[in-house]
């Protein structure tokens, strides 16, 4: 236990020293960072002390899913125009290239470009990117190399994560991935190529990293369909007001998989915000999306999202585990939680607390 408590302290001094000491003359380095710790929540439940094979061809991919969005033109309200963030202060990085191309080949989601002509091309570029420049430098920590994710071992097609960074990785990954990702903006905006398209102030955080609110559109019909018109949360008829909430709240994984959506009437929503929900309501939402319906699911959505339940369930597993770990409050309904890995609900009168931190 000790021994495993030092690591998680050394992988977070890690984390923060090649975030200071790296060398970033691009953002590859801070989506290859955000992809490892992806695989890792995405895999299943494991040993604390298991080392785990990556293939470069899954972390090619999550290249080209994090930088679907960054090849679509930021639109400035500072100075009007519209134009490709760069990535790097010299000429604009291969996969965004790649990926601008295709977008204006009217590929139109990461679903369709896999089906089309053009995979093989953005699949190299994407894989080819990753073998010359952040898999290994990544580790360049002040000009020396500290292989304390993985070992550099060049020429397989595949890296193995050390012993217990996988845990490491699963365990924070709230943090590394709000570090990465804080970092790739800092790093976009100190490009003098975007200073002037961006301007002081913009919303680029939610340009580079948010999702598409109009394609869970696409998600709600089916949803409804299958939750017989009633609210996922409260149970009760859904009116108008209807929103599709990501049931592994978006903010703590950060990627849309079609069985990670229920219907839910907004206020309903809004209360959940970035909670994970009660126990009673995962299970629901296994027995739901997949397990009942997962193949529907899959059908009507696989044009728009991901859709993989082996995922979903690993990413959930992931979630509920650190959650548990943490001792943190799962949202069963409104001013109503229970603790992680606990029966007792917790009732929580939230505006008796506001006031009493303000009369205090």
């Amino acid at each position: 236990m000790m021994m495993a408590m030092q690591q998680q302290l050394d992988f977070i001094a890690y984390i923060q020293r090649m975030l200071v000491e790296g060398d970033f003359s691009a953002t590859y380095k801070f989506a290859l960072l955000h992809a490892l710790a992806d695989v890792c929540v995405e895999q299943p439940m494991m040993y604390e002390a298991s080392e785990l094979n990556i293939d470069l061809a899954k972390l090619a991919e999550k290249l080209i899913e994090l930088y679907w969005h960054h090849a679509v033109p930021f639109s400035s309200a500072h100075s009007g125009e519209s134009a490709l963030l760069k990535q790097n202060s010299g000429a604009q990085s291969k996969v965004i290239a790649v990926l601008y191309e295709c977008q204006q080949n009217n590929i139109r989601s990461l679903r369709q470009l896999k089906l089309s002509p053009y995979w093989h091309t953005t699949y190299k570029a994407a894989l080819d990117t990753l073998k010359t420049g952040p898999l290994w430098r990544l580790q360049i920590l002040a000009k020396q190399e500290e292989c304390f994710l993985y070992p550099h071992i060049k020429g397989k097609s595949y890296i193995t994560l050390n012993a217990g960074i996988a845990a490491c990785f699963r365990r924070f990954y709230d943090l590394v991935v709000y570090l990465a990702k804080n970092a790739w903006l800092q790093k976009i905006q100190s490009i003098k190529h975007n200073q002037a398209l961006i301007g002081p102030k913009s919303q680029l955080h939610d340009f580079l990293f948010g999702f598409d609110r109009t394609a869970l559109n696409k998600a709600k019909p089916v949803l409804v369909e299958i939750q017989k018109g009633q609210c996922f949360y409260c149970q009760k008829p859904l009116t108008s007001a209807i929103e599709v909430d990501h049931f592994i709240p978006f903010a703590r994984y950060a990627n849309d998989l079609g069985h990670n959506f229920v219907a839910a009437h907004r206020s309903c929503n809004n209360s959940k915000r970035d909670f994970l929900a009660a126990q009673l309501h995962r299970e629901r939402w296994q027995d739901q999306n997949l397990d009942c319906h997962s193949q529907l699911l899959t059908d009507e959505l696989t044009r728009y999202f991901h859709c993989d339940v082996d995922k979903s369930l690993a990413v959930s597993n992931w979630a509920y585990q650190v959650a548990s770990s943490n001792g943190a409050k799962l949202w069963l309904a409104k001013d109503r939680f229970e603790l992680a890995g606990s029966k007792n609900v917790q009732q929580l009168d939230l505006v008796a607390q506001t006031n009493h931190l303000y009369d205090s």
